[in-house]
């Protein structure tokens, strides 16, 4: 019995919902306790485990994927409010066997150790080349920048707006040199 005499879960008839995800460029339709968060649509009912469940309370970051573009921490996300978005997950970032040029980046900078935050890193970088290239300021983004311009990609700037992955082995040189290298 949950609050105010509410029952909750299968048992009490909880309310479901067929809902169609684009996930990585393909339709998936899926019906859903609308409970359902959208992580646990992906790895649960989509076997796309690249996203992880780090605290499940959106501080890590691990769980980064791309919404319509933008990156949400997936864990806070109700799978029933995506429907019809577009959704990438790191292991959609990819063409093929070729990776995306943040995943070479990573490789190349040994910006992962555990890899446990690696995906939602990534997710996260990609999401951050794309805003830093709009012109989107951040919190140290000089304020005289002409707006809409790009804005150029320093240590700082990549540490300020990577702020909401958390990496538990401490690679945080290594992930900025990355994502510095693939904004050249």
């Amino acid at each position: 019995m949950g609050r105010a005499g509410v029952e909750y879960g299968p048992e009490a008839g909880a309310a479901s919902s067929t809902v169609t995800l684009r996930v990585n460029g393909t339709a998936r339709t899926l019906t859903l306790d609308h409970r359902t968060t959208l992580l646990d649509a992906l790895r649960d009912h989509l076997d796309l485990t690249g996203s992880k469940k780090g605290c499940d309370h959106g501080q890590c970051g691990a769980c980064t994927v791309l919404l319509d573009g933008r990156r949400v921490n997936s864990c806070l996300q109700l799978a029933v409010a995506c429907a019809d978005a577009s959704v990438t997950t790191v292991e959609g970032l990819s063409d093929g066997d070729r990776l995306h040029p943040v995943q070479e980046a990573f490789v190349a900078r040994d910006a992962l150790q555990c890899g446990y935050c690696t995906p939602g890193q990534i997710c996260s970088a990609v999401a951050l080349l794309d805003e830093a290239a709009a012109g989107q300021p951040s919190l140290v983004t000089p304020p005289d920048r002409p707006p809409g311009e790009p804005v150029p990609l320093d240590p700082d700037e990549i540490r300020e707006r990577m702020s909401g992955n958390i990496c538990r082995c401490g690679a945080y040189p290594h992930i900025v040199d990355a994502i510095g290298e693939a904004a050249r």
